[in-house]
């Protein structure tokens, strides 16, 4: 198929503007903030349509690290989490690093992350002192810094002069004076700064960015969006392998049916992503050990929807938007969030609900145990009987997990 690699860029945005709701409360546009300012100087340089490619989605994607849950953790025991505190640390520029190894740039992009917070006069993290830092992660550095330095949401005449006296004082200290000329010359205009604020960005880098898709297969996007899905299950310490696991147990069902290699990828990337809703999540609710309150169920209900949101804006993943989406709808009518029917829900729709029900039994969790084949048959045959979910599906769930 014809892959556009902005429009998944555009769900990845998303996914990390989810993280950023949980753990600061708000989602600040900052990746995507970096993002544009890191093209726009970008382009006054002559970087190249794949260079210019790239810098958007590591603008979008420089701070993945800084999520990461174990530097979430350690972070929350020393003071209290926010994404300053995390830039803060090296070891966000080396997990960011390794956490991007599988997404499908341009170009040559190794270091760039890890370097992003060097200084041209060899005072970072790393001491890479003038040219020898990245092109690259000399820009994202500076867009970084302006964008974590001053509120840009709603940003007036007296904060654009500020930057810029800002960014000149840092003038071969921090960044080169080439780089700081570029930055100067390219926010002189008023179109640059109304762009950046929170009515208008996503917009503005969506218009800006360079356009580009690729002819692939659909086993070749499987191995891009283990790029999300390692991120989805890296949110919870129960659900470290969920869809890792499911992923493997819908390839495994798929051969069972003898599906075609083309709709065996594609149940396998919904399998990946279909808890992707679930970044927007706390951590204190999916973590929870004590019953949900009607409140806190309320909240788990809404991930689905914003998995659908997400995957929506891909180009081709109609199908796949629709299996991850439905995954807690069921046949009588009573799952979410849309409360869908037995005809509004096709095979593999019912077959994603099944599995995902399986995969969680068997998997501990904070409130119990993990089930064996056994007892999580029973608890799915009885949810058979009501009504919820598939019996023919489950009964081939049955036959070929028993063993195994």
């Amino acid at each position: 198929m014809l892959f556009y690699m902005n429009e998944f860029l555009t769900a990845v945005s998303f996914a990390l503007d989810f993280i950023e709701m949980d753990l600061a409360g708000v989602t600040s546009n900052h990746g995507k903030r970096t993002a544009y300012i890191s093209l726009k100087i970008a382009k006054e340089l002559g970087l190249s349509f794949k260079e210019l490619h790239d810098i958007v989605a590591l603008g979008i994607l420089h701070d993945i690290g800084a999520v990461e849950r174990g530097l979430v953790r350690k972070i929350n025991t020393e003071s209290e989490y926010s994404l300053k505190n995390a830039e803060d640390t090296v070891a966000h520029c080396s997990i960011g690093e390794n956490s991007i190894s599988m997404y499908p740039f341009l170009t040559d992009v190794t270091n760039i992350i890890k370097y992003h917070h060097e200084r041209y006069d060899g005072t970072g993290y790393f001491n890479i002192k003038g040219e020898d830092i990245p092109k690259m992660s000399q820009i994202i550095s500076l867009a970084d810094e302006i964008e974590l330095n001053f509120d840009l949401r709603t940003n007036d005449f007296r904060i654009r002069k500020e930057i810029h006296d800002f960014i000149k004082g840092k003038a071969n200290t921090h960044y080169s004076t080439k780089l700081v000329e570029a930055f100067i010359k390219v926010s002189s205009h008023t179109s640059f700064w109304i762009d950046l604020k929170d009515n208008f960005i996503a917009a503005a880098l969506q218009k800006a960015q360079p356009k580009y898709s690729v002819e692939i297969s659909f086993e070749q996007i499987r191995s891009i969006t283990q790029v999300l899905s390692r991120i989805i299950d890296s949110k919870s310490q129960y659900t470290q392998r969920h869809s890792k696991e499911l992923s493997e147990k819908v390839d495994v069902m798929a051969q069972f049916y003898d599906y075609s290699d083309e709709e065996r990828f594609k149940l396998i990337i919904a399998a990946d992503l279909h808890d992707l809703g679930k970044l927007a999540v706390p951590n204190d609710i999916l973590d929870s050990t004590s019953s949900l309150s009607e409140e806190e169920f309320s909240v788990i209900k809404e991930h689905t929807y914003y998995t659908r949101v997400a995957l929506e804006q891909i180009t081709g993943f109609e199908d796949i938007a629709e299996w991850s989406a439905n995954h807690h709808e069921k046949l009588n009518g009573l799952g979410y969030p849309f409360g869908k029917s037995h005809k509004q829900l096709d095979f593999n729709s019912r077959l994603m609900g099944c599995l995902d029900i399986y995969q969680a039994l068997t998997e501990e969790r904070p409130y119990r145990q993990l089930l064996g084949h056994k007892e999580a048959m029973d608890i799915l045959n009885d949810m058979c009987k009501n009504g919820f979910i598939d019996s023919n599906i489950c009964k081939d769930i049955d036959i070929v997990f028993s063993s195994r």
